[in-house]
């Protein structure tokens, strides 16, 4: 006898499979099999109450705040606990429901289909890349003089740095790279604002070698839009912005390039977003940041296919919410996008391991391949060919059945 711990798809199918269940029962049984526990926010009393007796009449089941049942609040968060063909069944019964509940049967409806979504497919200018077939790496090259992990190739402060650039590029392509994330601009905390025309003295040169030598794709980590212009205008194909659009200029010129763009989560800006770290709900706070950017981004022109999403890892957040990030990475599935993680080298690995400089790759390690398993499409990281062989080895464990 074996007790089987899985929602995922394929295990299930593959079961069903070896078993000779025909192909047809397999995919009415796979609703069955596959179940979710959905959060609902601040749903009315009225409303929750219909939500649990329908779940009820279901065989699923709801989870309500006691005072709900008694009265005494107005309104309760919802805990949604059924299969796919429950909750399949409890859309079409809301329809016909007042009191909000047939925006929360398309909610729910548009939310699985979100969070089911695998095969993204990211539109380059000239390329595409298939993000549902493995985890993607985005190498980092720091042309910065004040990287905080000490790898930033401008404090060489010379013409040769252009061409270390190169080489690196090079051997992080040929260790498994997918994707050459440039920074002229340091993030780290505390870090001071530079000028665009500094930024642009510093990584405009390594774009143009860039384009002409390696076939990897370029993206630009910047939240300037004169940088992003010019670097686009030079060869660059993805805009990885951290300060997550809220510049209204960034969003037109990507629109008008039809370049791809990362949007991140960040609590202010470098400069401060350590001093007052404050979360009503950490993975929720974030997720209707990324979730209203989308919305700006897609309603201004940006395609659909070329938005990935990035919690921000670091970037005003303490310690243990990082790792509460990592961990529960497949929440930000619901938004329907690829998600990107950058825990290169940072400094919550170090609070938990140690500052040494091995420490903290062992530590980026674990956390990419934890991020690749709770649903990250890409991570971004100083130490490519490791984390390259260790997704490798975690893909074919994964995949050890098929």
């Amino acid at each position: 006898m074996r007790i089987i711990n899985s929602g995922k798809r394929s295990e299930i199918k593959k079961i069903m499979h070896d078993i000779g269940v025909d192909p047809y029962g397999a995919e009415i049984m796979l609703k069955k099999a596959i179940n979710f526990l959905i959060l609902l926010k601040d749903v009315n009393n009225i409303a929750a109450n219909i939500l649990k007796q329908e779940m009820l009449s279901l065989g699923a089941d709801a989870a309500i705040a006691r005072g709900s049942l008694t009265g005494s609040v107005k309104k309760t968060d919802v805990l949604l606990i059924g299969s796919f063909c429950q909750f399949d069944s409890l859309k079409a019964k809301l329809q016909q429901q007042p009191f909000g509940l047939k925006k929360i049967g398309l909610e729910l409806e548009a939310g699985i289909k979100k969070y089911n979504q695998s095969n993204f497919i990211l539109a380059l200018r000239n390329r595409s890349l298939n993000l549902s077939k493995k985890t993607h790496i985005m190498g980092i090259i720091n042309l910065t003089s004040d990287s905080f992990s000490g790898d930033g190739l401008y404090k060489q402060r010379c013409p040769g740095y252009i061409n270390l650039a190169l080489k690196r590029a090079q051997e992080m392509t040929l260790d498994g790279a997918d994707i050459i994330d440039l920074g002229g601009q340091s993030s780290r905390p505390g870090a001071k604002t530079i000028s665009a025309k500094e930024e642009l003295l510093r990584i405009l040169p390594v774009v143009k070698l860039l384009a002409k030598k390696i076939k990897t794709p370029i993206s630009i980590d910047t939240e300037k839009p004169e940088v992003a212009r010019a670097a686009i205008d030079n060869g660059a194909q993805i805009i990885n912005d951290i300060s997550g659009l809220r510049n209204k200029q960034m969003v037109k010129i990507v629109a008008k390039s039809k370049s791809a763009v990362v949007i991140m989560h960040m609590l202010g800006k470098p400069i401060n977003m350590q001093k007052v770290i404050a979360y009503r709900s950490l993975i929720d706070d974030i997720s209707i940041y990324l979730k209203n950017a989308i919305n700006l981004a897609q309603a201004q022109g940006i395609a659909p296919d070329k938005i990935i999403i990035d919690p921000g890892l670091g970037f005003g957040k303490t310690p243990g919410q990082n790792l509460q990030i990592i961990k529960n990475l497949a929440d930000f599935k619901i938004l329907g996008k690829p998600i990107l993680t950058g825990p290169s080298r940072k400094s919550f690995i170090g609070n938990l391991l140690g500052d040494n400089l091995e420490d903290r790759i062992t530590g980026t390690l674990a956390s990419c391949i934890v991020s690749a398993q709770n649903g990250a499409s890409i991570v971004r990281v100083h130490d490519v060919k490791v984390i390259k062989q260790a997704l490798t080895m975690a893909e074919g464990i994964e995949n050890a059945d098929k």
